[in-house]
C-alpha cells in the first residue's frame, strides 16, 4: 500500500505517531462494525482528503491482518468498499466538485450524493442504509470539535450514529505533512492561497499568504502548506456578526466577557495566583503586586487577588466564579510540565473545553529542548481548546523536563505526601519540598528522589 509505505519510509517521527494512532482508530471501528455499517463523509477539503487515504490504508491493513497475509499486497488489485457520502451544494466551489468526482473515479469510491442539508440528508440516508458509524475529518480547532472524542455518539436531535474521528488530534501542519509526504492529490484551491474552504460566499484566500506585486497585477498567493501559523488557517473565512451602531468587533475570548473599549468607567481585572508554596508560606508572591501596579498604571482597577491550591478543581472553581464579574482574568503559576502544574487543565475545565496541542508552541519547545521533547503530545504544549493567541512564548524559560518525569513517578509512589516544586526566583535554584504526617515517609521519598539523579545534582538537602 503506497500510503503506508510512504509513512514508514518518512523521517518524521511525529507524523508516524499521528498516522499510527489514526490507523488504530480506523481498525478499531472496522472491528466493531461491518463494512456495510460504516460510511465516510467526504467534502473535497484537505482534512477529508487526508482521511480518505488513511481509510484506504487502514482498510488495506485490516484486510491483510484478517487474511493473515505476510506478503506484499501492494501489487494486488485493491478496491475501497467504504460507502462515501458527498453533500453537493450550489454554493460549493467548482474546484471542490471537480476534485470530488475525479477522486471518486480514481479510487473507485461508492459515492452517495446528497443535495439536502446535512441533517436531513443523513436522516434520509440512515433510513435507507444500515449505517451505524460515520468517519469524519474533524480536527481539534474546528467549530464542531468541542466536546468530541475519537468515538462520539451523534448529538441529541440528530439521527443516531457513531461519529468516528481518526484525525481529531491532528494539527494543520500534520495534515500538510501527510499530504506532501504521501504525494497525493488535493484540491487546487489550496495552491491558490485558500487554507480553509467553506462556501463561495464566505471563503477567500488567506491574506497571510499574499505575495506583494510591484506591477499592480492580480494579487497572488502562496500555497496553503506555507502558512507559518496553523492556528490562522480560518483567517480566510468570513466572520458572521450583527453590525452594532459603532461597527462590528469580532474576537474570540475563550468565554471571558468581551471588553468594550468604548464603555464608561475603568476596566476591572482579577488576579489569580496558583501555588501551594504561597499558601504554605514557603515563598512570597512577587508577581501579584507587580502585576497590580502595572494594571493600575494603565488605568485598570484590580478587584481582587486570589491564591488557590495546585488543584484542578480549585483553579476551575475560582475562574468560573469570577470570570463574569471582570473584564479580564490574569492567572499565573502552575504552568509547566510538572505533576503539580494544573493551571491549564483548571482553566479548560472552567470553560468546559479540553486541553489541545498548540502546534506553534510545540514547535518552539521541540526547537528549544530537542530530544527531551519526544512523542506527539508534550504536556507543555497543551492549551485550552479554542485559544487564539499565545503571547511572548519565545521569552519563556526552558521547561524543567528532566525533573518532571521523576517527580511524577515519585508522586505515584508516595500518594500520601504533598510534593511541591518551585524556583526561588525566575532563574533561581529549583526547590523540591515534601510535606506529610509521617517523617519516615518523607525521608524515604527524599532518598528515592536522590537515587533518580546523578550524585551532586542537589546543592543542599534539609
Amino acid at each position: 500500500m503506497e500510503i503506508d509505505k510512504a509513512i514508514r519510509e518518512s523521517d518524521d517521527r511525529r507524523l508516524k505517531t499521528k498516522y499510527n494512532n489514526a490507523i488504530y482508530v480506523i481498525q478499531r471501528a472496522l472491528a466493531l462494525y461491518s463494512i456495510e455499517e460504516v460510511a465516510f463523509s467526504f467534502n473535497g477539503g484537505k482534512d477529508s482528503t487526508v482521511l480518505l487515504h488513511l481509510l484506504r490504508a487502514g482498510y488495506f491493513l485490516h484486510q491483510a491482518e484478517q487474511t493473515q497475509c505476510n506478503g506484499d499486497l501492494s501489487d494486488r488489485e485493491f478496491k475501497f468498499p467504504i460507502r462515501t457520502i458527498y453533500f453537493e451544494s450550489s454554493s460549493a466551489f467548482p474546484e471542490i466538485n471537480s476534485f470530488t468526482y475525479e477522486t471518486a473515479s480514481t479510487y473507485g469510491l461508492q459515492l452517495d450524493i446528497l443535495r439536502q442539508d446535512f441533517k436531513s440528508g443523513l436522516e434520509a440516508l440512515l433510513k435507507a442504509k444500515p449505517i451505524r458509524a460515520i468517519f469524519l475529518g474533524v480536527r481539534i480547532g474546528d467549530p464542531t470539535a468541542v466536546g468530541q472524542e475519537q468515538f462520539s455518539p451523534s448529538s441529541p436531535g440528530w439521527p443516531p450514529f457513531m461519529r468516528v474521528n481518526p484525525i481529531l488530534d491532528w494539527s494543520y501542519r500534520d495534515v500538510w505533512a501527510f499530504l506532501l509526504t504521501c504525494k497525493v492529490r488535493y484540491c487546487s484551491l489550496y495552491d491558490q492561497g485558500y487554507t480553509s474552504i467553506g462556501s463561495i460566499h464566505d471563503t477567500v484566500p488567506n491574506a497571510l499568504l499574499g505575495v506583494n506585486n510591484s506591477d499592480n497585477s492580480k494579487e497572488k498567493f502562496r500555497p496553503a502548506y506555507l502558512l507559518p501559523d496553523g492556528r490562522l488557517e480560518r483567517a480566510g473565512r468570513a466572520k458572521k456578526c450583527s453590525p452594532p451602531v459603532s461597527g462590528c468587533f469580532s474576537s474570540v475570548s475563550n468565554g471571558l466577557k468581551s471588553v468594550d473599549l468604548h464603555k464608561n468607567g475603568m476596566l476591572k481585572a482579577l488576579v489569580i495566583a496558583v501555588g501551594d508554596e504561597i499558601l504554605f508560606g514557603s515563598i512570597a508572591d512577587q508577581l501579584g503586586p507587580s502585576l497590580c501596579r502595572k494594571l493600575c498604571s494603565i488605568g485598570w482597577t484590580v478587584s481582587q487577588i486570589a491564591v488557590v491550591r495546585n488543584d484542578v478543581d480549585s483553579v476551575a472553581e475560582e475562574v468560573e466564579r469570577r470570570k463574569s464579574e471582570n473584564d479580564m482574568v490574569f492567572i499565573y503559576g502552575g504552568v509547566g510540565p510538572l505533576h503539580s502544574d494544573v493551571t491549564v487543565a483548571g482553566v479548560a475545565k472552567a470553560f468546559g473545553v479540553r486541553v489541545a496541542p498548540d502546534e506553534e508552541f510545540e514547535e518552539y519547545l521541540r526547537h528549544l529542548i530537542s530530544d527531551k521533547c519526544t512523542g506527539d503530545r508534550n504536556e507543555m504544549a497543551q492549551l485550552p481548546e479554542g485559544i487564539t493567541e499565545l503571547l511572548h512564548h519565545e521569552k519563556l524559560p526552558v521547561p524543567l523536563v528532566e525533573t518532571a518525569q521523576p517527580l511524577s513517578k515519585l508522586g505515584l509512589d508516595f500518594p500520601d505526601l504533598s510534593i511541591g516544586c518551585y524556583r526561588e526566583s525566575r532563574y533561581g535554584s529549583l526547590v523540591i519540598s515534601f510535606r506529610g504526617k509521617d517523617e519516615a515517609r518523607i525521608e524515604a521519598a527524599a532518598e528515592a528522589l536522590r537515587k533518580k539523579f546523578h550524585p551532586g545534582a542537589f546543592n543542599e538537602i534539609n
